[in-house]
């Protein structure tokens, strides 16, 4: 899965890397601990433009009556993202990348104690999530929301979680915009195990209230 991210650069320098306009009303950065129901940075494509523009982490299904009318839904599972009734036409025709520097992921320890991992990539560029975003209205107020698709870990990972976020390379991101034809459900696989590498850090960031560089540095 994926319930906590970070970006340590503002979200405007984040759109260079996938050649996207940034908006006038993304959320300001760095954030070390972006939260569910934060608003974060997605990069979505359209008549062969990009646009990083600002979402609601956490997707709203039109049947919701209110933001908090059923699970909070941040995270899509790619095994039944195509069928299952709240994500499938979004993962037909509203797919996103959700830039991040990184992500935190929990390890149960001794007591059941959270010991918190940071994961980045190995090469240092910014993370793309897969993702799926939609337009919430309801009685006048409107959102534009998202969620990230997960998929099975692979085999490092695994030593932290049995999950992990669909990490999509550059030369994929046209196919999961829906720039390049057909094919987005060939990309919700796991990442090659050197892809990424992992550092445990400290506890504070197990409060969603904590912020700061310190966060993501190894112990």
């Amino acid at each position: 899965m994926c319930g906590r991210f970070a970006i340590t650069m503002p979200a405007e320098a984040m759109a260079e890397p996938f050649e996207a306009v940034p908006g006038n009303d993304l959320p300001c950065g760095p954030d070390f601990n972006i939260c569910p129901t934060d608003m974060v940075a997605a990069v979505t494509s359209a008549g062969g433009l990009r646009r990083l523009r600002p979402m609601r982490w956490g997707f709203l299904p039109h049947w919701y009556k209110t933001p908090s009318d059923g699970p909070l839904l941040i995270n899509a599972r790619a095994d039944t993202l195509a069928h299952k009734p709240a994500f499938a036409a979004a993962a037909r025709q509203r797919r996103c990348l959700i830039p991040a520097s990184g992500f935190y992921e929990w390890q149960t320890g001794p007591q059941g104690a959270r010991l918190p991992w940071y994961i980045a990539r190995s090469d240092g560029a910014p993370l793309a999530f897969a993702a799926i975003w939609q337009d919430w209205e309801r009685d006048g107020h409107s959102l534009t929301t998202c969620a990230i698709v997960t998929t099975g870990a692979n085999a490092r990972m695994a030593e932290i979680h049995t999950r992990m976020p669909v990490i999509l390379e550059p030369a994929d991101w046209p196919l999961w915009l829906g720039e390049a034809g057909h094919g987005a459900a060939l990309l919700m696989r796991p990442a090659d195990d050197g892809v990424l590498q992992l550092h445990r850090v400290g506890t504070a960031v197990n409060s969603t209230r904590a912020d700061g560089p310190e966060l993501i540095e190894s112990i």
